[in-house]
C-alpha cells in the first residue's frame, strides 16, 4: 500500500504518492480548494486509484517546534480525514521548511515564477512526504 502525503493550503492542496517500495515520492496533483465536500471526494479518488493504506499530512509547526493557529487547524483537518476514512492511517508530519526547499529545487531547475507557482504545493508535498520516507529506513 501506498503512502499519500498533503501539502494542505487555504486554496490548494498539494498531493503526492510513494512508490509500491515506500522510496521515493512522486508529486500527484494540486487539488484547488472549492469546498470541504469536493476536497474529500477528490481524496477519496486518488486513495482508491493508488491504493494507499496511510495518509500523511503536513503539520505546521513554529522554527521553535511549537504548534501555532495554523498546526492546530491541520490537526482538525487530519481527525476530519480519519474520520472520512476510517479505514486509512492517518499521520502528521513535520513539514517546516518543505515550501522553502520545493521553492529552491524549483528555483535550481530553472523553472519559471509562473511555472513554481502551478506546482509549488504538490512540490511541498514531495518533501513532506519524502522526508517521512527517509525516516521509515532509518
Amino acid at each position: 500500500m501506498r503512502i499519500l502525503a498533503l501539502d494542505v493550503g487555504d486554496k490548494t492542496i498539494g498531493v503526492a504518492a510513494s512508490d509500491l517500495l515506500l522510496l521515493t515520492a512522486q508529486g500527484i496533483e494540486v487539488i484547488r480548494r472549492t469546498s470541504l465536500e469536493r476536497d474529500l471526494s477528490r481524496l477519496n479518488e486518488i486513495i482508491t486509484e493508488y491504493e494507499v493504506g496511510t495518509i500523511l499530512i503536513g503539520l505546521p509547526k513554529n522554527m521553535n517546534g511549537s504548534i501555532g493557529p495554523r498546526g492546530e487547524l491541520m490537526q482538525t483537518f487530519a481527525n476530519l480525514v480519519a474520520e472520512t476514512f476510517p479505514t486509512m492511517k492517518v499521520v502528521l508530519w513535520d513539514e517546516r521548511l518543505s515550501t522553502v526547499g520545493a521553492q529552491k529545487a524549483l528555483i535550481a531547475a530553472d523553472v519559471s515564477r509562473a511555472k513554481r507557482k502551478k506546482v509549488i504545493d504538490k512540490m511541498a508535498a514531495v518533501f513532506i512526504l519524502q522526508g517521512y520516507l527517509d525516516s521509515l529506513s532509518c
